[in-house]
């Protein structure tokens, strides 16, 4: 009996030791994103010649609108190139994309993956640019946004990850992952320049000096999370992510429960790889050079999704809160008190990130779905295996307004 006691006390420690930490990084990065000022630049007379990366997976309901989009940007024509590679696209697809004025690579690949379109991309457009900016196939940039990438570059800075929105608010779930996607921004890539550590890759939106990242591609063999592997391999080069907080790009969030599951399954088991992958290599950059950045980001990898958070923080604060308040003989080791301080600071955080504008009606009605999403997530959890060895495709639909 003493050994189950003990074993549960051991047990009680770790949770609130690994979830206490939790929301404390993620209160102190909201807390520092407040303070968030946008850089002042040199003006710069050079319009640098950009490739607009597009790769697309069947894609078909959303290309065209995309490509068409993409070529209404205010920037010099001949300074810029719209390059879409066409994974598995239907034959009227093809043929109303040929009739646009871009660059068409038509890809087929036994597994297909983002990087692998990417790089073979590089390979046919050959080195006649300064810039790489990657999209993905449902992605709406502002007409402003390469001119911005544009002016952020510099000798020092050679990646830059734009502000990405939602492109649609039309399900609860889309609502959740909209303001989901908020949080990180002002919590990953506000928070962390305001302190002068790099922002976080999102996998599109993203800008890098086009050389480099035609080398630094060319050894990334990721099925998922190419981004990920981008950021481990950028953060152990020294290089800084920039973060433009007013070049906006529009993304179509998720809208069903199923691409829910589907995309966070993948996203969690990514999380898990990099993390085994990277976490000894993170220790050694971290003792030996110092390299925060790159011991922060394998941090994130065994860190909890705020979604995930947010349900065991809740959970675990009402069952310690139970145990005080009907005072039963069985006590826990840990005092409840604890657990309303882990609380509080991560409601704070989310007051913090949330963006006022979605604090309206929708959002109570689309919070209905949070237990939902939450058990969802939870469930995964023992569902990985092998997830980031196949590629998960998510579906972009027209219909999303």
């Amino acid at each position: 009996m003493e050994t189950v006691i003990t074993s549960i006390k051991i047990i009680e420690y770790i949770l609130l030791i690994y979830i206490g930490f939790a929301s404390f990084y993620i209160f102190f990065f909201a807390f520092a994103g407040l303070f968030y000022r946008k850089k002042k630049r040199a003006i710069h007379g050079q319009a640098r010649r950009i490739a607009i990366l597009i790769p697309g997976y069947k894609e078909d309901e959303v290309i065209i609108e995309v490509t068409k989009s993409a070529l209404q940007q205010k920037y010099p024509l001949n300074r810029f190139d719209v390059i879409v590679i066409a994974d598995s696209f239907k034959e009227h697809t093809i043929y109303k994309l040929r009739r646009l004025p871009v660059r068409l690579i038509e890809v087929s690949f036994d597994q297909s993956t983002k990087s692998k379109a990417l790089n073979k991309a590089m390979e046919v457009i050959g080195d006649d640019y300064d810039i790489a900016l990657v999209l993905d196939a449902d992605n709406i940039m502002e007409p402003q946004f390469i001119s911005k990438i544009n002016k952020a570059f510099s000798k020092e800075i050679m990646v830059v990850q734009g502000h990405r929105v939602a492109k649609n608010l039309n399900t609860p779930f889309a609502i959740l992952d909209a303001i989901s996607e908020e949080v990180n921004n002002h919590i990953f890539r506000k928070g962390h320049r305001a302190l002068g550590l790099s922002s976080g890759l999102i996998g599109s939106g993203m800008a890098f000096d086009y050389k480099f990242f035609k080398n630094v591609m060319s050894n990334v063999k990721a099925v998922g999370g190419f981004d990920k592997e981008l950021e481990f391999k950028l953060f152990k080069d020294g290089r800084t992510i920039e973060y433009l907080n007013d070049a906006y790009v529009m993304d179509e969030k998720i809208q069903k429960s199923e691409d829910f599951e589907k995309q966070r399954k993948r996203w969690l088991s990514t999380q898990f790889v990099y993390f085994r992958k990277y976490a000894l290599t993170g220790l050694k950059e971290f003792f030996l050079k110092g390299n925060l950045d790159f011991i922060n980001k394998v941090y994130q990898m065994i860190a909890p999704p705020r979604i995930l958070l947010l349900g065991m923080v809740s959970l675990l604060t009402l069952t310690y809160f139970l145990f005080d308040f009907l005072s039963v003989s069985l006590q826990p080791h840990v005092k409840a008190t604890y657990w309303y301080f882990v609380f509080a600071m991560t409601i704070m955080t989310f007051v913090v990130a949330v963006p006022r504008k979605f604090y309206n009606r929708e959002t109570l009605v689309a919070a209905l779905s949070l237990p939902k999403a939450f058990t969802t997530m939870f469930l995964l959890l023992f569902k990985l295996k092998g997830a980031n060895n196949t590629f998960i495709h998510t579906n972009h639909t027209t219909n999303s307004q």
